[in-house]
């Protein structure tokens, strides 16, 4: 599969589906489709036994995006959506409230370990949701209980909802991963073969006792110009001039 032609069909099904229901963040789900069409498409996740958790839960569209690709059948919201399953025997969760999104994993990769299973859990989160003190908890928790099957994925935009990051609480967020044992990786959450390459290195090499944390460095807003790395786009849609411009940016 094209994935650089699958995260641009994604991203134009962010935008209008957006723009048809009302609601919804674009720039933060523009942010993290490559991270998804890596993990849906590209072959990092097994359908049949892994499991995803969306910690970010306002980046939702993209998630919506990829269920409508596979379902064919268009999604008319809601807003947030929780507990929903993507497919039969595959469940994908948004956890709702920032901050919760980890522990949900870590608590599904505890489960999966004690019944002896090799299944996986993905979790992506948010850079600014590590300001959360929910998330320090289950890096801990996740850290004591040996969980070699979560993948931890930060789509690292530098923005939160009103500001840039740093700014907002300026610490070094990611240290917790490194601080409380996890694996760390980083890469460009834009890239596929970086994204690749981080994937296949982080889950065939050798952490015998770590959780994986992955850091990939993304734009908030990526693909459409006047929306990147700009904290006012963070719940604005576009109106007017700007939604032809946004369709010819993604086109």
């Amino acid at each position: 599969m094209n994935l650089e032609a699958k995260a641009a069909e994604i991203r134009r099904a962010i935008l209008e589906n957006a723009l048809r229901i009302g609601k919804g963040h674009i720039a933060s789900a523009l942010s993290w489709v490559e991270i998804a069409v890596a993990l849906f498409y590209g072959g990092a996740m097994d359908f049949n036994k892994d499991r995803f958790v969306l910690s970010k839960t306002h980046g939702h569209l993209t998630l919506d995006a990829i269920i409508e690709d596979f379902s064919k059948v268009p999604r008319a919201g809601p807003y947030h959506w929780a507990n929903k399953l993507m497919w039969p025997g595959w469940p994908a969760i948004c956890s709702g409230s920032l901050g919760q999104g980890l522990g949900i994993a870590a608590g599904i990769a505890l489960a999966h370990k004690l019944d002896g299973s090799n299944a996986r859990t993905f979790c992506v989160l948010s850079d600014a949701e590590l300001h959360e003190g929910a998330i320090w908890e289950a890096a801990m928790f996740a850290r004591h209980h040996n969980l070699t099957n979560l993948i931890a994925i930060i789509d690292d935009n530098k923005q939160s909802c009103a500001n840039f990051t740093e700014d907002v609480l300026g610490f070094n967020r990611f240290g917790i991963f490194r601080g409380f044992g996890w694996t760390v990786e980083n890469c460009s959450g834009h890239d596929f073969g970086e994204l690749s390459a981080t994937l296949r290195k982080g889950l065939s090499g050798s952490r015998e006792w770590t959780p994986l944390c992955i850091i990939a460095d993304t734009v908030k807003g990526k693909g459409i110009p006047f929306m990147e790395g700009n904290p006012n786009w963070h719940h604005r849609h576009p109106e007017g001039d700007q939604i032809a411009i946004a369709r010819q940016a993604l086109a």
